[in-house]
């Protein structure tokens, strides 16, 4: 095929007419075919009021008609219908169009069939054009050829075209289903029907059929509407419309093309027709219940987006997003967010509708493009989705406790009635308890109960002059925020009862740890004590040779010799009733006595050998039994039972080497001058009191034993006597300590009282300031008011002057009428003179 050439020589791009087919498998369904035949009635440059659809049979082929009544089209207007990419259209009055591609009529044309002829009647024009496939088959074009012929002076059976339209017009007439002119002057007149002068209709033929060879459409079973039968709406929807589930419900607009008309746009301005009966359509954001709105705003956009969410009156199965772009449908009941989740029963029964003028759909106009814009719409509509259906549950559990019945299962109501009228298509909010499908099949604006819209030159009510409120309040957050602040004082609560059972467990057990240590001192006896003592130092020192801790050594990790037995305990013998009292031990003054001096912290860490013969564990010092007579030299009692409480001293010679010493009563310290005599007396008293004697007595006896023993124990009291004076004035300290925190205790008493009298006073400065504002509204109605009355009195003022100046005004009128009445009766009586005198002088004369 040679290729057509420009001016300049340049080859010009032609289109196959396989196009047309190709171009048409763009639309996988039916209807949305005929939804773009109905745009182009709908937009402003045709701006249709009323356009009807209907199944015809013409000379035995089946054909589907779209007729309207808008503007019409002229002969080159039509040849841009017919050609591709050529769209012009622009926003009339805020009307905007809703074709942008120049594709819309073939597509959906070639879609629907494969035959279609157009005729249109405007104001200075009738025309004809022609797409047809199986005319470009049988002349065997090469290229998309479309005869068109503009009619001119029609007469009853024939018209005259122009001579260059002489071709188009035999074409037309040898491959269309109007063979002669009188058929097509037929076709042209039934415009006329339509109650206006202009308007254009299309007739397709040679419909699409199945691979089975059966019609694509169903026009048996319903005679009112043009139906899609089961196996084909299964073959033609797509697949991402329907979710995978299996209590999935087709909704009806997707096999009705009835239904499908009454949601197809967000606000209808223009009348349908199926099959001679009219489409009641629907405000579809206003025919839902449990309305609410809230509002979207991306960040590509200047205003906001407003979004109305409710549920489904007809049908809890039918329910998503319904996705509008300038009032055209684009998405019908797309599930998203909550919806989707087959497990979860929010959001059933609920839809939600956007205008999503902002968002650019597909050729098709069946989808939007997958952008970022689309995705993040979907994400936040997904989230404010969830958001509504919380807070309708929350507002139903509060204000209906008694009822079970789950929200989506109770039968609904729509919180709004709106009519339409059949001849200014305005849309009428009808008063509350009105049924719209008890109004009349046509409808008008003066049966409008509301006398104040009872006329088609009134304009329309807004939509949002009701009391709704703009947007949904999220109260149920509310109370999921107070929900969370107790359960976390809940918690806290249970931490802290928690950590105290655990600090009184803790307490009980080391009390009870102390008894149990006391009371295994008390089972043993003094010569036990002197045999543990004595072992330990044997097996745990070697001659001159240093230990290590681990292998006998002390606590504090300083070897002994074995060359010299050492006293490794001292203990008291008074008697339970001259014991000092014990103080409590806690973990307050457990943490205090870790200040005390190096003395009592040997006192502890002494006495904890690593060895395998261990010991009792010792008590610290201000436990000790030591009585404070024994100290100031005073005789003391026999004792009945001997108390130990190991304590460690040093010895002169090394200050370093700590060694095991007992504390005794006041027999211990007459053995200082007595020598064998006192340590022979001291032990006859232990035997009696323990029972019978050691073996290791007699060498315990000897008078080296006694002489060091005496040196320890001197040098022993003196240390006690020391660390007891160091006690005492620890005590002071703990005590001024204890008062201090006390002090603190009542300061912050103090202060918690003053933070509540401040509380108090801001509440108190709240009100004062909320009154300060009431006083100065008030200030300034009376200062308004004595404004008015001065108003009022300079107004009464100036009446009563011109009152004033009227009666002197008439006053002086009526000085100047008794003037005038005088000066009359002067005139009169001078007249009368005259008179008199002239008749005087007639009768003279004659």
């Amino acid at each position: 095929m040679a290729a057509a050439l420009t001016d300049r020589g340049i080859p010009l791009s032609t289109l196959c007419t396989n196009y047309l087919d190709t171009n048409s498998t763009s639309h996988r369904g039916p209807f949305s075919a005929i939804a773009e035949l109905i745009d182009n009635a709908y937009d402003p440059d045709v701006n249709a009021k009323q356009i009807w659809i209907d199944k015809t049979q013409i000379k035995d082929m089946e054909c589907l008609t779209f007729m309207d009544n808008g503007n019409g089209l002229s002969s080159d207007m039509m040849h841009m219908m017919l050609s591709f990419g050529y769209s012009d259209k622009k926003a009339v009055n805020g009307k905007h169009p809703i074709g942008m591609y120049g594709n819309g009529f073939k597509s959906g044309s070639m879609r629907l069939g494969q035959d279609a002829i157009v005729l249109s009647k405007s104001k200075n024009d009738l025309c004809v054009g022609m797409l047809s496939q199986t005319y470009l088959k049988k002349i065997g074009a090469k290229q998309i050829t479309v005869p068109i012929i503009s009619i001119k002076k029609p007469e009853a059976k024939h018209f005259s075209v122009m001579e260059e339209h002489l071709a188009s017009l035999r074409d037309i007439l040898d491959h269309s289903p109007f063979n002669t002119e009188e058929e097509l002057l037929t076709e042209l007149r039934a415009i006329e029907s339509s109650c206006s002068s202009t308007g254009t209709r299309i007739i397709i033929w040679n419909l699409r059929r199945t691979t089975a060879g059966n019609m694509e459409f169903d026009f048996n079973t319903d005679r009112y509407d043009i139906r899609i039968p089961s196996d084909v709406l299964k073959s033609t929807t797509e697949p991402n419309q329907r979710p995978g589930r299996q209590d999935y419900s087709v909704p009806e607009s997707e096999y009705s093309l009835r239904a499908y008309c009454s949601v197809l746009y967000m606000k209808p301005r223009m009348q349908i027709n199926i099959r001679g009966q009219k489409v009641r359509t629907q405000l579809i954001s206003k025919s839902l219940a449990h309305i609410a709105r809230e509002m979207y705003k991306p960040f590509f956009v200047k205003q906001k987006i407003p979004i109305t969410f409710g549920y489904n009156t007809k049908s809890k199965e039918h329910y998503g997003l319904m996705m509008y772009h300038k009032n055209r449908l684009i998405k019908a009941y797309d599930r998203v967010g909550c919806q989707l989740n087959a497990s979860n029963k929010q959001g059933i029964g609920v839809i939600g509708v956007i205008e999503c003028n902002f968002l650019e759909p597909t050729h098709n106009k069946q989808d939007f493009d997958n952008t970022d814009k689309y995705r993040n719409t979907i994400r936040n509509v997904a989230t404010k989705l969830e958001e509504y259906c919380k807070e309708i549950r929350f507002k139903r559990k509060n204000s209906n406790r008694s009822n079970n019945v789950p929200i989506e299962e109770e039968e609904k109501r729509p919180d709004q009635n709106w009519a339409q009228c059949d001849k200014c298509q305005q849309w009428r909010r009808m008063p509350d308890g009105i049924n719209n499908d008890k109004l009349p099949e046509e409808w008008f604006c003066y049966m409008n109960p509301d006398p104040q819209f009872r006329r088609c030159e009134t304009m329309e009510e807004p939509e949002d002059s009701d009391s709704e409120q703009p947007t949904n309040p999220k109260t149920y957050k509310i109370q999921e925020k107070e929900e969370k602040k107790k359960q976390e004082e809940m918690k806290e609560f249970k931490k802290f009862q928690e950590e105290k059972r655990q600090r009184e467990l803790l307490l009980k057990a080391e009390s009870l740890r102390r008894l149990k240590e006391e009371r295994e001192w008390r089972k043993m006896s003094f010569y036990d004590i002197l045999k543990l003592s004595f072992d330990h130092d044997n097996k745990t020192s070697t001659p001159n040779t240093p230990q290590t801790p681990g292998k006998g050594a002390s606590a504090s990790g300083v070897s002994t010799s074995s060359s010299q037995p050492v006293i490794t305990a001292v203990f008291s013998l008074l008697t339970p009733s001259r014991r000092k009292r014990l103080q409590p031990t806690t973990p307050q003054n457990e943490a205090k006595r870790q200040k005390l001096d190096g003395l009592k912290r040997k006192l502890v860490t002494d006495m904890s050998p690593s060895s395998s013969t261990t010991p009792p564990t010792p008590v610290p010092y201000k436990d000790l039994n030591i009585d404070d007579n024994l100290l100031e030299g005073s005789s003391t009692p026999a004792p009945t039972e001997p108390t130990l409480h190991p304590v460690g001293v040093r010895t002169e010679s090394d200050p370093k080497v700590p060694v095991y010493g007992m504390a005794f009563s006041h027999a211990a310290l007459e053995a200082r001058s007595t020598g064998n005599y006192a340590m022979e007396e001291m032990r006859d008293k232990c035997t009696q009191m323990q029972g019978p004697r050691v073996k290791d007595e007699e060498e315990m006896n000897s008078s080296t034993a006694a002489n060091d023993g005496a040196k320890v124990m001197e040098e022993g009291m003196i240390s006690i006597i020391q660390a007891q004076e160091e006690q005492d004035q620890l005590m002071e300290l703990l005590q001024s300590v204890s008062n201090e925190r006390d002090s603190f205790k009542e300061k912050v008493k103090e202060l918690h009282k003053q933070l509540e009298l401040e509380k108090q006073c801001a509440d108190c400065q709240t009100a004062r300031e909320k009154a300060e504002k009431l006083s100065r509204e008030k200030e300034a109605l009376l200062e308004t008011h004595s404004r008015h009355n001065q108003e009022h009195a300079k107004h009464f003022e100036d009446l009563t002057c011109r009152l004033e100046r009227s009666s002197n005004e008439v006053k002086q009128l009526e000085e100047e009428k008794a003037t005038i009445s005088a000066e009359c009766e002067k005139n009169k009586s001078s007249l009368t003179e005259l008179k008199n005198k002239m008749a005087d002088l007639l009768n003279c004369t004659k």
